[in-house]
């Protein structure tokens, strides 16, 4: 493990590694944000007018 902090500058790598990891992070929470299942910061949305009806079937006479 030495030898390869010999090929590479350890700070530029380190500071490389968590940069790259910080924009993961942003895109993953970016992309969890987008969903409706996991946007926690406006919840689900309401249901479509669509989906909020009811069907009443008519019922049979005794």
């Amino acid at each position: 493990m030495h030898k390869v902090w010999l090929l590479f500058d350890p700070r530029r790598t380190l500071v490389a590694l968590f940069t790259f990891l910080f924009i993961l992070a942003l895109l993953i929470h970016f992309i969890l944000l987008s969903t409706d299942r996991f946007n926690w910061l406006e919840g689900p949305k309401a249901p479509r007018a669509a989906n909020a009806q009811t069907l009443v079937l008519p019922t049979m006479p005794a």
